[in-house]
């Protein structure tokens, strides 16, 4: 699998997050502020919901912004068998039930699922309870992440 092809799926998907997430926002501005939207009465709270919606929405967009910096910033390295596991490591974990998952490790804010050939790929965070487990973990190392009363435990397969 090929990091900097990983990395350029992320800023895609981000940036066509951004896309609709800014038409959106440009949808609520307008029916904020529209004069068929003026509030006649204290329940005519239509204009007033949008402009909420709106405010929501320009926080989404800036935090896909600030997502895309971080991604357009971050450089991947080969992994170093001395150091562990680091952000940028693609990582092969396997369940007590022999199922296999491949993570990426990178930046906040790009979390999603992506196709490397044929191949399912989960970028995750350092920050997600996962990833912050995998940190400096090694080949053969078992993961162990508890979410709620609930318990899971990986073995890492193999990292690149």
């Amino acid at each position: 699998m090929d990091k900097f092809l990983l990395q350029q799926q992320v800023l895609d998907r981000l940036a066509e997050d951004l896309l609709q997430v800014e038409q959106a926002l440009r949808e609520a501005h307008e029916t904020a502020t529209h004069e068929e939207n003026i509030a006649e009465n204290k329940y005519d709270t239509l204009g007033l919901e949008a402009a909420y919606l709106a405010t929501g929405q320009a926080r989404r967009a800036e935090a896909i912004r600030q997502a895309m910096a971080h991604w357009r910033q971050f450089r991947p390295r080969p992994y170093d068998a001395s150091q562990g596991i680091q952000l940028g490591a693609l990582v092969c974990l396997v369940d007590a039930g022999g199922q296999q998952q491949h993570l990426f490790l990178g930046p906040d804010g790009g979390s999603m699922r992506l196709l490397s050939g044929t191949q399912l790929v989960q970028v995750i965070s350092s920050e997600a309870p996962l990833g912050r487990a995998m940190l400096g973990k090694y080949e053969g190392d078992g993961v162990l992440i508890g979410v709620g009363s609930i318990r899971q435990q990986f073995e890492v397969l193999q990292v690149d």
